[in-house]
């Protein structure tokens, strides 16, 4: 309909990703504000707050547009809804993945809601790589129901869910990210950068006369650790807990570390004296035990099978296939840069999901998100929650065979 001007919300970061994003969307003809989130207080080595730099490179984009510009700060959300679990799940353990729930509960949730109620927008965008089932003219016609009060929801309004793929750009997929944001947020977002290139948008950049965000260096890494070594700054949060490195072949003490929550599984640890590199194989939180292995392929860093928690389905309900044969075969990843596994997946009464792998993956972690893929469609994720026995376990297993079996040894590592 020719006379209604739309009102697009774009989630800017400074970054070359979302300053395209906003040209796009005005370039579409839509009338677009340039909104900058403020997530986390911080300042580096020389007191400069890398975040306000960021906002200024994000202004600087939104005056050459001539759109509209604000500022939120979600500190307070983030800390209490992002951080406190990243460092919860330290402390037990796991190893977490703040991008995901960053996006879940800040991104596709706080802001989100600003951007439709508070700034009464019609739809909000990000510069993610990724695409969804939705032209953008559907977008708009998206009723903003708010979400039901009662648990279920209701069955009358039966829509067809809005389903989330990976963008053109397959080495830059960010859907991964976005695996576990809700159905709600999902059905008013546009992804402008759905079926471009990194390439092509760094052109579209170098066009535009963006060179003050052309020549910011990628972010990578946890935003809130900065250029920051690992260690020293979990320890700022988390007491230390010094513990024995404890080889996983004899047993024997090979060193020491200042807390559990310092390592994760697959990295390798600081132990002298050594020919080879070893590698944190395991954790025991209960008696501070780190288990390293010689030679980053060791295996008792391989598994095959896991188990997620309740899993957060993208189009609410479980792919009808599994529902109705209780099994399913797609493909599976825990971190983004990894290519995808095939798997074949169950799902259980309460909702969590058995996840086997078609070969053994290095370093499967707890805490980590399961994302599932079913051709290039993001079904959603669940947190790692158990793990399957190690090949170095399953061998050893073998090797007992001829002894009688001790019922001593819990089924699955958690």
């Amino acid at each position: 309909v020719m006379g209604v001007l739309r009102h697009v919300v774009c989630a800017m970061s400074g970054g070359v990703d979302s300053s395209v994003s906003a040209l796009l969307l005005k370039r579409m003809g839509y009338h677009v504000t340039g909104v900058f989130m403020k997530n986390w207080d911080s300042q580096d080595e020389r007191g400069v707050c890398s975040s306000e730099r960021d906002c200024e490179d994000a202004y600087k984009v939104c005056k050459m547009l001539d759109m509209p510009f604000h500022q939120v700060t979600y500190v307070k959300e983030y800390w209490h809804e992002v951080f406190s679990n990243f460092l919860r799940e330290y402390e037990q353990g796991r190893t977490p993945n703040p991008d995901i729930m960053c996006n879940k509960h800040i991104k596709f949730k706080h802001f989100y809601h600003y951007a439709l109620n508070t700034l009464g927008a019609d739809a909000m965008a990000t510069g993610h790589y990724a695409r969804t089932s939705q032209e953008d003219e559907e977008v708009f016609q998206q009723k903003h129901v708010p979400p039901p009060r009662t648990l279920f929801r209701d069955r009358f309004e039966i829509r067809k869910p809005v389903r989330l793929y990976q963008g053109a750009d397959r080495f830059k997929d960010q859907t991964f990210f976005l695996s576990q944001i809700s159905q709600d947020a999902l059905r008013h977002t546009i992804f402008p950068l759905a079926g471009l290139t990194k390439d092509f948008v760094k052109k579209i950049a170098a066009e535009a006369g963006f060179q003050h965000v052309l020549k910011k260096k990628e972010s990578m890494g946890i935003c809130f650790i900065g250029e920051r070594d690992f260690e020293n700054f979990i320890l700022e949060y988390i007491e230390p807990k010094p513990g024995n490195l404890v080889s996983i072949e004899d047993g024997k003490i090979m060193g020491q570390h200042q807390g559990w929550f310092t390592l994760t599984l697959g990295q390798r640890a600081r132990i002298g004296g050594q020919v080879d590199p070893w590698f944190v194989v395991d954790k025991d939180i209960t008696t501070g035990d780190v288990f390293v292995g010689p030679t980053t392929n060791h295996p008792a860093l391989f598994r095959d099978t896991l188990q997620t928690d309740r899993f957060h389905w993208i189009a609410e309900d479980p792919p009808v296939e599994l529902v109705r044969t209780q099994m399913m075969e797609c493909h599976f990843c825990f971190n983004n840069r990894m290519p995808l596994t095939p798997c074949t997946v169950t799902l259980n009464l309460d909702g969590s999901v058995w996840v086997m792998l078609k070969e053994p993956i290095r370093a499967l972690t707890p805490g980590q998100f399961a994302v599932l893929y079913k051709g290039d469609e993001c079904l959603g994720s669940g947190k790692i929650v158990h793990l399957g026995p190690t090949i170095f376990t399953l061998q050893k297993g073998q090797n007992c065979m001829s002894r009688p079996p001790k019922d001593t040894e819990p089924a699955f590592a958690v």
